[in-house]
Formats: C-alpha cells, structure tokens, sequence
C-alpha cells in the first residue's frame, strides 16, 4: 500500500510505509447511468479501484465528477434510481447483485456512509438520540443504557456540548455545522469497517474539521478500518489520505500514492487542480482557475473528455478516450500526453 504523508492537527508531516494486505474493496469497471426522458447520462464510467484494511483514499475532482455517485453505487444506492453495472467485492463477496435485504445487513454495521447533506439525511421528526440508538439497536448487541451510553459518548467524540442533554433535540434545533457532526457520530457509532465520507467537513470551522479528522484517523488505525475521502480540499486529502484518485466527468484519470501525486501532477487536469490551490499568492493577484467548463454528461465527446479545456491536446486526444493505465511507481494515469515524470517520481 501507498505512503503515509500526514500533518494533521499541528502533527509534523512523516513518511511510513505500511504492509501489504488483501485488500477488503475492490471495485472494478463500475458504471452507473441515469436515464431522464430520453437523455442518458453516464455519471460513473468505468470505474476500478481497491482499498487494504486502515487505509485512506481519497477522490477528488470537480463538482459534478462523479464522486458522489461512486459512494452511493457501491453502497447499491444508485440503483434505485439508475442502471449500475460492474463489480463491487467486499471481503471477497460481490455486493453489487445482492438484493436490498442483505444489503441493508451490511449498511451500517461493516459499510457506512456520511452523506453530504446532514438536513436531508437526518429525520426532522425524531430526535437526534433516537436516530443515533436506533442505528445501534439494528447493527449491535448493545442493551438500552449502553445504547445511550454510547451514542452521547459518540456526540462527545464529534464536539458536541453537553451531549447527554442533547439527545432529546431535533435536527432543527442544531445549527448546519452541528447536525453535519451528528451525521458522523451515527455513521462511526457501530464501529464499521469501511467509512464512505462525503464531504465530512463541510461547514465545520477549521478547529473541529481537525478534530473530526484526527477521529476518523484514530479509528482507522484503531479498526483497521478503511476510509473513501470525497473533498475538495486537497490540504485535507494531503494531510489525511495514503493514496489519491482524480476523477473528471465520471471516469478515474489518474491515481497513486498522495505524495507523488500531489508532488508530481502527470496528467494535466491534475495539474489544473494543483495549481488552483492559492500558495503565497500577493495580493490583488488574479487567482489560476482550470479554464473551460466540464462537458455535459448526455453530450461527452468520444475522445478524452478533458481535451477541449487542454493545452496538451493532440488530434489522438479527440478522437480516441485514453485508458487509464500502469506508468510504474503504484500510479496509474488515463492521458497521451502526460507531463513529464520528475526525477524520483516512482519512488
């Protein structure tokens, strides 16, 4: 598995190499399309990728890349609503054919999820306490009193004030930032083996985003627990995450270990990204944005999706899509006309 390249919560940055494993997910060729009218859109094309036990990846891109999706369909969400091929093994069982109900025995107890939007997520009609013990009386042997017990512990955990008189409020009566940290507390409070975190911190303040980071670290470690990052941070993805993988217009186009990646951009949507993080920037300076805009998903051109916004372009980008490959050093790489790799890149 990749470098540990962390700094989280003032912790000076440090390399560690960790063992090899089987890996616990492994997803592969994982497609998932919406069909509204007689527009098809294919939001996850293609998709393969695996995760050891404790390790943290992370998947960034643009809104509307497809990183939402990817979670949902591995958790067999999406299909509700769009058509989802491709394979999704969990501990060496496919979970993409399972039917609903074994699915739901999975959900919450080994894989669980942090939905980006806690005021949709939460029930507005029962109170925070409920929906924390209720996720512990279905996913643990847990009596009354130790379900109450541990889910003011879990609100304590998150930086929730005087958690034991906030379990009989309602959503509502917690402000955004407060009910996103809820959502947390019920997605970790069954221990799981794998978190599916969709913008986790969104709307904290920076002293609790580190907070609930360094949590999500903790058990990783504690659990061997793997974790899917989805952020647009890329701080965050640097100080938390072993490997990265950049995704544009539903499709994987470059993946390796955080530290190469973030050093090293090789493909240049990667490098677009890497460059629209403000650095030193002087004052009154124009800030780089990737220029363009992602094309629409019902009108994908049949090259490399990204060529129209490309300087790198050649006739090959647009008339055939790259497929992602090898390119040594555990990174992979979907583009004709890579950056050049810098010296000790495979290292």
């Amino acid at each position: 598995m990749a470098t540990v390249w962390r700094t989280c919560c003032g912790r000076a940055a440090e390399e560690a190499t960790t063992t090899e494993s089987q890996p616990i997910l492994e997803v592969s060729n994982l497609c998932t399309t919406f069909r509204r009218g007689d527009r098809v859109l294919p939001a996850v094309r293609d998709v393969s990728f695996s995760l050891g036990k404790g390790e943290v990846l992370g998947l960034v891109g643009e809104s509307g890349s497809g990183k939402s999706v990817t979670l949902r369909s591995i958790l067999g969400l999406s299909r509700r609503y769009g058509e989802v091929s491709g394979a999704v093994r969990w501990m060496g069982q496919d979970i993409a054919a399972l039917p609903e109900r074994r699915l739901r025995r999975i959900r919450g107890r080994e894989i669980a999820m942090i939905f980006q939007e806690p005021m949709t997520s939460l029930n507005p009609l029962l109170t925070v306490g409920m929906q924390l013990t209720e996720t512990l009386k279905a996913h643990t042997d847990l009596g009354r009193r130790a379900r109450r017990d541990r889910a003011i512990e879990m609100l304590d955990h998150v930086g929730i004030p005087a958690a034991g008189s906030r379990l009989q409020d309602y959503p509502h009566q917690f402000s955004g930032g407060m009910r996103q940290r809820v959502m947390i507390a019920i997605a970790l409070a069954a221990s799981p083996k794998l978190l599916l975190a969709d913008e986790p911190t969104t709307a904290l303040d920076v002293t609790i985003q580190a907070q609930i980071l360094d949590l999500i670290l903790s058990l990783a470690d504690e659990l061997e627990m793997g974790v899917i990052l989805v952020t647009h941070d890329l701080g965050v993805v640097a100080q938390t995450c072993q490997t990265v993988a950049v995704m544009y217009a539903g499709r994987i186009v470059e993946t390796g270990p955080v530290r190469q990646v973030l050093r090293s951009p090789r493909h240049p949507y990667t490098g677009g990204l890497m460059r629209s993080v403000p650095q030193d920037v002087p004052p009154r300076t124009q800030l780089y944005s990737v220029p363009g805009t992602p094309p629409s998903l019902d009108a994908l051109p049949p090259g490399c999706a990204f060529a129209a916004r490309c300087a790198n372009r050649t006739a090959a980008c647009l008339d055939a899509r790259p497929a992602l490959a090898p390119v040594g050093g555990q990174r992979s790489l979907a583009c004709f006309n890579p950056a050049r790799a810098e010296q000790g890149d495979a290292a």
